[in-house]
């Protein structure tokens, strides 16, 4: 099974919680279609959220589409809370960049733009809200090109096979997907995933989260056009929240990024050792307690 951790990152009300609603509803994960303006949205747990209708805390959802568990990390879209966004960033796979299709790339999206390169994100753009009055498919485009970058490329319905104007935008990111193009007529689905990967191609997606539209395509696209990282053998982790449960325990939110984390492992601290008392997997609000977990996964731990 293909493990992936992605983070949902947008300027505030280009609808990430939405985005983040219609991901799950439409992998099964949750029965019903949360929305913010009605303070059930499954991912904002704590009650200021839903009393404000933001998000301001970083929460995890775990989902399978197909043979990938996607873990998904909403994260706040307020410039107040924007330390809590970077933090997370440290964590990803990848990163789900949203962009409101009726206000545009704003300035905070070009912040998170610049923040995703800093620390080497690997993105994918949704745009969303194209069923707003005027909503442009060429002019996000072109915004997205001249702010962002020229690697930003349309993949719609890129997984039934590249069309020649795909292939001639991947053929311009790269010399060697270049001379494949011209020797093949074609790119290998493996060149395209690993420009991704690397930062050289940005696939963009349209649709409306509100209205379920462009979802599915885009999970598909997702969950086809990403790669696992290679993991070592031996057990690292990367810590990049600290937090605490509802009973006052003190939560450390880590992404196990080699080996497998297991309940009682002695853990190298500063002042000698602390024992890992229990390993939990968060979706939502509620956890499960494991006695393990293997290498890309996201947990809390006490």
């Amino acid at each position: 099974m293909k493990r992936i951790v992605t983070g949902i990152v947008a300027h505030v009300d280009a609808g990430k919680t939405t985005l983040s609603e219609a991901l799950l509803y439409a992998t099964g994960t949750t029965r019903k279609l949360g929305r913010v303006d009605h303070g059930d949205a499954f991912l904002d747990t704590d009650a200021i959220e839903r009393a404000r209708g933001i998000t301001i805390y970083t929460e995890p959802a775990v989902m399978r589409v197909g043979d990938v568990e996607l873990t998904i990390l909403d994260t706040p879209g307020h410039v107040d809370f924007s330390a809590e966004t970077e933090r997370t960033l440290q964590a990803l796979d990848y990163a789900i960049l949203v962009v409101s299709a009726a206000d545009g790339v704003q300035g905070h999206t070009l912040t998170l733009w610049r923040l995703l390169q800093r620390y080497h994100v690997p993105v994918f753009v949704f745009v969303n809200k194209m069923d707003a009055p005027g909503a442009s498919r060429a002019r996000i485009l072109d915004q997205l090109h001249t702010r962002c970058s020229d690697a930003c490329i349309d993949f719609t319905a890129a997984v039934d096979g590249l069309s020649s104007n795909q292939l001639d935008a991947l053929a311009m990111q790269s010399e060697a997907a270049m001379d494949e193009y011209l020797e093949t007529g074609g790119i290998d689905v493996r060149t395209v995933r690993g420009m991704i990967a690397d930062g050289a191609v940005v696939p963009v997606y349209f649709g409306a989260a509100l209205k379920m539209q462009g979802i599915s395509e885009f999970l598909e696209g997702f969950a086809y056009f990403t790669r696992e990282p290679h993991y070592t053998a031996e057990f690292g982790a990367r810590v990049f929240k600290i937090s605490h449960d509802r009973q006052g325990n003190r939560l450390s939110w880590i992404k196990v990024t080699g080996g497998e984390l297991t309940a009682k492992m002695m853990l190298p601290e500063a002042s000698g050792a602390e024992k890992v008392d229990q390993v939990r997997v968060y979706s939502g609000a509620k956890f499960t307690t494991v006695e393990s977990v293997p290498a890309g996964t996201v947990c809390a731990v006490t």
